[in-house]
C-alpha cells in the first residue's frame, strides 16, 4: 500500500508504536511530521494548543493523523491522586482531543482524511490497579466513535487500534516497577494465545491498514490487535485449569 503524496502527522512518534508507524509510513512514501517532545524534528507539546497550532501552521495539508502519544499510570479509584488522574487525562485524552480539533479543519479543506487513535485492550476491558489509565483508554474509543460519526459525510474516517502488550519502552518501564521485571514481561507475553509480546511493527502495520485506502469502508471501529488476548473466557489461567480441561 503506497502513501505517496500523502502528508501525515504521528504523535508520540519518537519511540514505540509511534516511531514504528512513522518509519513505516515514510517507507511507503508519506511525508511524516513527528509530534513529540523528544522529536529531532522539533519538539511539539501535544497538551498545548499553542504548540499544536505552531506545528500545524507549517503544513499545507494533512491526509493522515495517527495519535500514539500516551502515558501509563497505576492506582485504584481510591489510591489514585488528583495529580495522577489529571495528568493521565491530560496526556492520554485531552491531547487527543486538542490534536484532532486542530487537524480536522485542515483535513476538511482537503476533502477528507483518515485518523487512527491508539487505544488499548483496556479500551474495551480492564487491568487491575489502573483506574485512570483504563478510563483514559475507554475515553479514546468514545472520541474515536464521535469523530467517525460527526465527520463521515465529510470524508474523514476515524478508527481506534487496540493493542495488547507491546514490547515498548513504556511496557518495560511498567515491568521495572515490579519485583521481577523479567517474570512480569513473560506473564504479559503469556496473556496472548499467540504466546509472545507484540512488537511495535505489528501495530504499525495495522495502523497503516486503517489509515490507508484498503480500509475505506471502515470507520468508528475498535480494531483489536492483541494476539488473541481478549478471546479466552476467564483468562489464560482459567483456560488451563477450568472447565476447558473437561474430557470430551
Amino acid at each position: 500500500m503506497s502513501f505517496s503524496q500523502k502528508k501525515a502527522i504521528v504523535t508520540g512518534g519518537a519511540s514505540g508504536i509511534g516511531l514504528a508507524t512513522a518509519e513505516l509510513l515514510r517507507s511507503r512514501g508519506a511525508e511524516v511530521a513527528v509530534w513529540d517532545l523528544q522529536s529531532l524534528d522539533g519538539a511539539v507539546d501535544i497538551t498545548s494548543e499553542e504548540s499544536i497550532q505552531r506545528a500545524l501552521a507549517g503544513m499545507d495539508r494533512v491526509d493522515i493523523l495517527v495519535h500514539s502519544a500516551g502515558i501509563q499510570t497505576y492506582g485504584t479509584a481510591t489510591s489514585t491522586s488528583n495529580e495522577v488522574w489529571d495528568r493521565t487525562m491530560l496526556v492520554n485524552v485531552t491531547s487527543a482531543f486538542l490534536v484532532c480539533r486542530a487537524v480536522i479543519p485542515k483535513m476538511l479543506t482537503c476533502g477528507g482524511g483518515s485518523i487512527c487513535l491508539v487505544g488499548s485492550v483496556q479500551s474495551v476491558g480492564a487491568v487491575a490497579n489502573s483506574a485512570a489509565y483504563v478510563t483514559s483508554k475507554h475515553a479514546i474509543l468514545g472520541l474515536t466513535r464521535s469523530i467517525a460519526l460527526d465527520y463521515a459525510k465529510a470524508g474523514i474516517r476515524c478508527n481506534c487500534v487496540c493493542p495488547g502488550a507491546i514490547d515498548t519502552p513504556m511496557l518495560r518501564w511498567s515491568a521495572s516497577l515490579t519485583d521481577d521485571p523479567a517474570a512480569t514481561l513473560e506473564a504479559c507475553a503469556q496473556v496472548h494465545p499467540i504466546g509472545r509480546l507484540g512488537q511495535p511493527d505489528d501495530i504499525a502495520r495495522v495502523i497503516a491498514f486503517l489509515v490507508g485506502e484498503d480500509s475505506v469502508f471502515v470507520t468508528g471501529t475498535a480494531f483489536l490487535a492483541d494476539g488473541g488476548a481478549m478471546v479466552p473466557v476467564g483468562g489464560a489461567a482459567f483456560q488451563e485449569s477450568g472447565t476447558a480441561r473437561a474430557k470430551p
